[in-house]
């Protein structure tokens, strides 16, 4: 499989990045065809969810925080393309190890924490700690924002990755920022004007309070200041 077959022309890699990310994507359909870690299914799919992925370089810095990784993205080929170290969470055990195999196999700087992220960012060695945060397929913007926002230091930014993305989630996402001790900072069209895709950055102002996140499943179920319509997700990672 070569570069040009999994989508990573254009991107400015080194021959070192293109070789692991290719690794990666061969480890990921083998370990995918024997358990259900994704919905990439295809060597087209992973070069999708890898596209997808470096779309963030340059708004990441470390040291980064990603939840609900899944099947690494979009941390993994965010740690390949960049270098900057990371911690990913992600509660399904069967996820984590195979995120853990894949650490070992490409030897990087990632630690895997196979913890619920409300629980995580509790935990003072990972609270306020890091730079930058992103989170995919885990629902509302502003749920996303409640899961995130806690792990970063002052100045840290939140890097979403949106669908669709609503007049009424715009809002809830502005305020729920508020709540929370960010800002929103920039909305960005990553494709062309009719793309439908966003990458919000929430940039952290003030410290999130004590009382968040709050308990496991609740910003799922119950985002802050948004109470209307689907959440709008950009796919299964």
């Amino acid at each position: 499989m070569t570069g040009s077959e999994i989508g990573l022309d254009g991107f400015g890699l080194t021959g070192a990045a293109r070789e692991r990310l290719e690794l990666f994507s061969k480890l990921l359909l083998e370990a995918n065809a024997r358990t259900n870690l994704t919905g990439a299914r295809t060597r087209d799919d992973v070069a999708a969810h890898i596209a997808d992925s470096l779309a963030l370089v340059r708004f990441v810095a470390g040291p980064l925080v990603d939840i609900g990784s899944g099947g690494g993205f979009p941390a993994i080929p965010l740690v390949i393309a960049t270098g900057v170290e990371a911690t990913v969470i992600e509660s399904v055990v069967k996820k984590a190890r195979f995120l853990e195999s894949v650490v070992a196999a490409l030897g990087l700087p990632m630690r895997v924490r196979a913890q619920r992220a409300e629980d995580a960012a509790r935990d003072p060695a990972l609270r306020e700690q890091f730079a930058s945060a992103t989170a995919r397929a885990v629902g509302s913007a502003p749920a996303v924002l409640e899961l995130t926002l806690p792990f970063l230091a002052l100045g840290g930014v939140a890097v979403l990755q949106r669908g669709r993305f609503t007049v009424a989630e715009r809002t809830a996402t502005h305020d729920a920022a508020l709540v929370l001790g960010g800002a929103l900072r920039d909305e960005i069209r990553p494709g062309s004007d009719d793309d439908e895709r966003r990458i919000l950055l929430v940039v952290t102002v003030r410290p999130t309070g004590p009382r968040f996140p709050r308990r496991a499943g609740v910003p799922a179920k119950r985002p802050l200041c948004y109470s209307s319509g689907e959440p709008s997700e950009p796919g299964d990672g």
